[in-house]
């Protein structure tokens, strides 16, 4: 099969042919439609994650496509069915697993990182009952594609974690691929949603996105804006980012016994970042972690998916063939570009 493999941090990736996957007894091969090009492939390809062992290796996380192949063990699947595919794998059987978090799972796999990913034409699931979701007829590969990390994660972080509430004023620091997910959910929630970026057109394509007002950081001073246009603060408000200046404007940003929540990955020395912690003390504000989506969720994004509250594919604004992707890596390295780069050709 052709895939684009990893045989170097910080080296291009290298486009070429490879063995097929081999079937496992609990898995199932898929043929991959589309494929999405996300910055936690580039903290990969950069060595920011340290359960990438040895070379070569496949990114790729976010993927949907057809199943190919089912291992002697499957039930829940067969040749032909449309597949989307979260990025968090759980063992299904752990407490948190049992109790609906897959995504905190004890024995949590991440695809592409823990085991080779969908920059390929091909790609094996382990432990595919647990892990696979059947993709409606009338869902297309684009909106599958966007829902694999970045939307599915923004879903559990404004919905779950962040318990959004219709009227409700949301900052969201960041329009990459998250943050526009983020600003696309809770506009559908019937949420005020101000987006911070330091891009105008990002900004412009964050209103298309469902912002009623965006904030170039570079040119004022977003906490004091948020107050302003809130009348008090933002009642949450999300960092999808990372880094230590959106983080602490983000909880600057709330309002008294607002809510924060972390998304974006820091790539800080051991993750660390300072924190105000009197402000926090004083305004009662609350710190949520978020990190990817448990399974059981998945349907409740679907069904408003298919109704038409949400639209992910309306995140994708460019698709490309599986050579040109170092250049769309070089772009994401530079902040270039707006929405998501998905990969439809292999």
């Amino acid at each position: 099969m052709k895939a684009a493999v990893l045989e170097a941090f910080n080296q291009p990736l290298v486009v070429k042919e490879v063995e097929d996957p081999n079937l496992s007894p609990n898995g199932v091969i898929l043929k991959l439609e589309t494929t999405g090009i996300c910055r936690s492939d580039l903290h990969g390809l950069n060595g920011h994650m340290p359960v990438i062992q040895s070379f070569p290796h496949i990114l790729g996380h976010e993927m949907s496509g057809i199943v190919e192949e089912v291992g002697k063990n499957i039930r829940n699947f067969k040749k032909g069915d449309r597949v989307l595919v979260p990025f968090n794998h759980g063992d299904g059987v752990c407490p948190h697993c049992v109790a609906g978090h897959h995504n905190v799972c004890d024995n949590l796999k991440l695809i592409g990182f823990h085991f080779n990913g969908g920059f390929a034409s091909h790609i094996h699931i382990p432990n595919a009952e647990r892990n696979l979701i059947h993709l409606p007829e009338s869902v297309g590969f684009l909106d599958a594609t966007a829902m694999g990390c970045r939307f599915m994660t923004a879903y559990h972080a404004v919905i779950t974690q962040g318990k959004i509430r219709p009227g409700e004023w949301v900052a969201v620091y960041g329009t990459g691929g998250v943050g526009l997910s983020a600003i696309q959910i809770a506009s559908a929630a019937g949420a005020n949603v101000i987006a911070i970026d330091i891009a105008d057109d990002k900004l412009q394509f964050a209103k298309q996105m469902g912002a009623v007002h965006v904030i170039n950081s570079k040119n004022e001073k977003a906490p004091k804006s948020i107050r302003e246009i809130t009348k008090g603060g933002a009642n949450l408000s999300i960092d999808a980012l990372g880094i230590q200046e959106t983080c602490m404007n983000s909880i600057l940003s709330l309002a008294k016994r607002g809510r924060h929540v972390q998304i974006g990955v820091s790539s800080a020395p051991n993750g660390v970042f300072q924190l105000p912690i009197n402000f926090i003390i004083s305004t009662e504000v609350q710190i949520i972690g978020s990190v990817g989506m448990p399974v059981p969720e998945y349907n409740n994004m679907l069904q408003m998916v298919e109704n038409g509250r949400l639209s992910p594919g309306k995140l994708v604004t460019k698709t490309i063939e599986l050579d040109d992707i170092n250049t769309a890596f070089e772009a994401m390295n530079n902040y270039a570009g707006i929405g998501v780069t998905v990969i439809n050709k292999y």
